[in-house]
């Protein structure tokens, strides 16, 4: 029986398996790196124990620190979560080799799965259906587009489409560069990219007596730079054959590897039904609870009875209902996903029944630069699809995110957009509706008229509160563009331009009546950034610019960092004096476990270069000077 166990991981997947350790009487033990020092799952543990340091590979993807830290904290168990070294054999080799009980699959299936190249060859053998693969050096019109892939790691690292063949042999670089640099190996490959196909995968669970779950399918097709976003159980629109293939397909895919534990086998489905198996993942998913809330299981439990050698019963649970996630980033959808960091001022999820909330975050924690921009996954459950995905766009719509911009507008305009609503998912969804998708929020002309009335009240003109008021001249404040005019009476109301009557003013809650409808503001202030939220929506606002934008205090052709970050590449043969062409990528970013590519703005001469592979920029750090010839040959004549 295990009673300490160790969490090599971080975040939210730690602070889940600490909550389930609690409920079976586990003591808990955390690993923390410097900037983690305070985070909630680090506060949460019975015990934590330092990993020097900030980066991934000086801290949480150190095994040897790991399996160290797991026997002077006096645990008998590590349990890896996911990402990180999650489906490393080695590591796994080193917990078991030091005398601790390893939560997740055999090293050898580990290994079996590690290389996609190795685990599609694997399939074939046992029969499960593959997409043919394409040889880059060889590869034709005929071919497009192609997918290319990192072979030893997912989450959309190492990844690109391709759809020009004059671009292929640069993509092919640039993929093995970045896989090389995440995963340390920069073998990648090329398979047909499935146009408006579907991401499918089956929950496997397994027990070293023999035994194989198939727990349901799940749709992950709702993906941004191929990584997910929203997730659901069971996968919408498949019949009871298609199912029971895909069953049977990742059933087959586990027994071929003696599989013991939980992981996942991925599928992607074209426009016929036709499933193609993807790769393996030989660890817990970050949407695994839709499959808990369906079948009404704890596989964080599961597992760790299957490591203390228990068996499974012969058949799972019934599925009821239906349950959807929906992963809630620290990022800005309508600027090229940029992820965001900054102090979160305040993070409150509803609960209910059917509500369920993951978290690594709690109010007045910071979002910093080392790690993924993951804040939170909400999900819900309920008897019908219909149900579950309004119960989960009103709790995300209802929510309150104060502090780094994040898609949670995105994530309810999504839950209730027609195609998904019906159903009607791919891989595309984004590509075709992310501008429709980020427009902005509607209403902050009154959030304005909020923020204003707000602020009066907070210098002691409250309406509606019992303050002593007095007549004021005519007042105007500008926010995010919107001047709001207003004027307090004799009696302590307001009249504003524009809204027909000012219910009650504090210095937290605006109720304003607009065309005969009530509608109530709250309203919360940190440093000059102003927070509204209603029932329809948020809004950030400013009385001036919260960061004057650097574009205006530098030279035409600046190329400036849009985000903190690392310089992980330069373009080869990059050198000042170099002639670049528009859109040509000249360096790479790394921020929060993604590339960022910076391109020349304009064809020109490269003038300046300031930016070194593993130098640490913040925002608006000049990184390149693009001299555009061609403006200033027009100028001249």
């Amino acid at each position: 029986m295990i009673s300490t166990l160790l969490v090599a991981n971080r975040g939210e997947i730690a602070c889940r398996v600490f909550r389930t350790c609690a409920e079976l009487g586990i003591d808990t033990v955390a690993v923390h790196s410097d900037p983690d020092a305070d985070a909630l799952h680090t506060r949460t543990a019975d015990a934590a124990v330092r990993l020097p340091g900030a980066a991934p590979s000086d801290t949480y993807l150190r095994g040897e620190l790991i399996v160290k830290a797991a026997l002077a904290a006096g645990a008998d168990a590590v349990h890896p979560g996911y990402g990180f070294l999650s489906e490393n054999a080695d590591f796994a080799r080193a917990v078991t080799d030091a005398g601790l009980t390893w939560i997740g699959p055999p090293p050898p299936a580990i290994e079996a799965m590690a290389s996609k190249t190795r685990a599609k060859a694997l399939m074939a053998e046992a029969g499960v259906p593959l997409l043919a693969p394409v040889d880059p050096a060889t590869a034709t019109e005929a071919d497009l587009p192609l997918l290319l892939k990192a072979a030893a790691g997912g989450g959309g690292r190492g990844m690109r489409i391709v759809r020009e063949l004059t671009q292929l042999e640069a993509e092919v670089k640039a993929a093995s560069a970045e896989a090389r640099s995440a995963f340390g190996d920069g073998e990648v490959f090329a398979e047909p990219y499935v146009e408006r196909g579907r991401h499918i995968e089956v929950q496997v669970l397994a027990d070293a007596h023999g035994t194989v779950w198939a727990l349901g399918t799940r749709d992950c097709s709702l993906q941004r730079r191929h990584q997910k976003v929203i997730e659901e159980a069971p996968a919408p629109g498949l019949d009871d054959t298609r199912r029971g293939a895909l069953h049977d397909a990742a059933t087959a895919a586990a027994r071929a590897v003696g599989y013991v534990g939980a992981g996942t086998v991925e599928f992607l489905v074209d426009n016929s039904g036709r499933a193609y198996f993807l790769e393996m993942n030989t660890r817990l998913q970050v949407e695994h609870p839709v499959t808990e809330a369906v079948f009404g299981i704890d596989l964080v439990a599961l597992q760790i009875r299957i490591a203390e050698g228990h068996a499974l019963p012969q058949t799972p649970p019934e599925a009821l209902g239906h349950a959807v996630e929906a992963r809630l980033y620290a990022e800005d959808p309508a600027n090229g996903w940029r992820p965001q960091t900054g102090v979160l001022h305040a993070l409150d999820v509803p609960t209910g029944p059917g509500l369920r909330l993951d978290t690594g975050f709690e109010s007045g924690d910071t979002v910093g630069v080392h790690y993924d921009p993951m804040l939170a996954k909400v999900v819900a459950h309920a008897p019908t699809r219909a149900e579950a995905v309004r119960a989960l766009a009103h709790a995300l719509a209802r929510t309150r995110v104060h502090g780094p911009v994040t898609n949670r507008d995105l994530l309810v305009r999504s839950l209730r957009h027609p195609d998904f609503r019906t159903g009607q998912v791919d891989t595309g969804f984004y590509d075709r509706h992310l501008d429709a998708l980020t427009t902005p929020q509607p209403g902050e002309d009154l959030a304005a008229v909020a923020a204003a009335l707000a602020d009066a009240a907070s210098r002691g003109s409250r309406f509606g509160g019992g303050w002593r008021n007095v007549p004021s001249q005519p007042q105007s404040k500008t926010y995010n563009g919107h001047e709001v005019r207003y004027r307090r009476e004799r009696d302590g109301s307001y009249q504003v331009e524009g809204v027909d009557r000012v219910v009650s003013v504090t210095p937290q809650e605006v109720v304003l009546d607009v065309d005969g409808v009530r509608r109530r503001h709250l309203v919360q202030v940190h440093a000059s950034t102003v927070y509204v939220d209603t029932p329809t929506g948020s809004h950030t606002l400013t009385p001036v610019p919260r960061f004057p934008d650097p574009t205006s205090r530098t030279a035409p052709g600046s190329l400036l960092a849009p985000m903190p970050g690392t310089v992980v590449r330069v373009a080869e043969g990059l050198v000042e004096g170099a002639h670049v062409a528009a859109g040509q990528p000249l360096l790479w970013l790394e921020a929060m476990k993604m590339e960022h590519r910076v391109t020349a703005p304009a064809s020109g001469t490269l003038t300046a270069l300031h930016a070194a592979p593993g130098r640490q920029v913040e925002v608006g750090t000049l990184l390149a000077v693009v001299t555009d010839t061609s403006a200033q040959e027009d100028q001249e004549a």
